[in-house]
């Protein structure tokens, strides 16, 4: 593949086919994607957590209390112990990639430090955990059919209700997720 064709910056969307209960009806965020796999954020599997919790847990002072009540995100099923935010672009964080020109990733404290202050990123989506896939992996499964892969749209994960996300991003390009059948997809 050339970097054209990697999927940096995109969904992938889980096929009503893919059974795998960390994937069944999912929409991940592809932060990186590169010949040497694939690492992506689920973005539409909130958790009974709030983001009070980790802050409290990592002995941060919060003076926004809407921050606090912000739902932490099952990331995927790798690294579940450690944070990661998506999030709109700017700020000067210790751990940040840049995965387009408005939205970026960070894994540092000092994000969520003001995050808690009501300085942080505008929007944010906070995960614990991510999915990742080794070289090929991705590609291979893509073929199998178990991923329809779109354009990112940020408001899908910003400003769309967590339960709407999966069949949102989908609709991006004109498919209706629920009408699909196992055949369908790539070719």
């Amino acid at each position: 593949m050339n970097q054209a064709t990697y999927l940096t910056n995109q969904f992938i969307i889980a096929m009503p086919n893919l059974a795998d209960p960390n994937f069944f009806h999912t929409v991940t965020y592809l932060c990186q994607h590169n010949e040497d796999g694939a690492l992506g954020i689920v973005i539409n599997r909130s958790t009974d957590m709030k983001l009070g919790e980790i802050f409290k847990q990592m002995g941060i002072d919060v003076t926004s209390p809407a921050a606090a009540e912000m739902p932490i995100f099952a990331g995927g099923p790798v690294q579940q112990e450690h944070g990661f935010v998506i999030h709109t672009s700017g700020g000067d964080w210790h751990a940040t990639i840049a995965v387009s020109e408005t939205i970026s990733l960070t894994t540092s404290r000092d994000v969520l430090e003001a995050i808690a202050t009501g300085v942080g990123p505008e929007q944010y989506l906070v995960a614990l955990g991510y999915a990742g896939w080794g070289a090929g992996q991705l590609e291979k499964e893509i073929l199998d059919n178990a991923w329809l892969n779109t354009p990112c749209g940020k408001q899908v994960i910003f400003d769309t209700p967590v339960n709407l996300r999966w069949s949102a991003a989908a609709d991006q390009i004109g498919i209706d997720i629920n009408q699909l059948t196992a055949p369908a997809g790539h070719g």
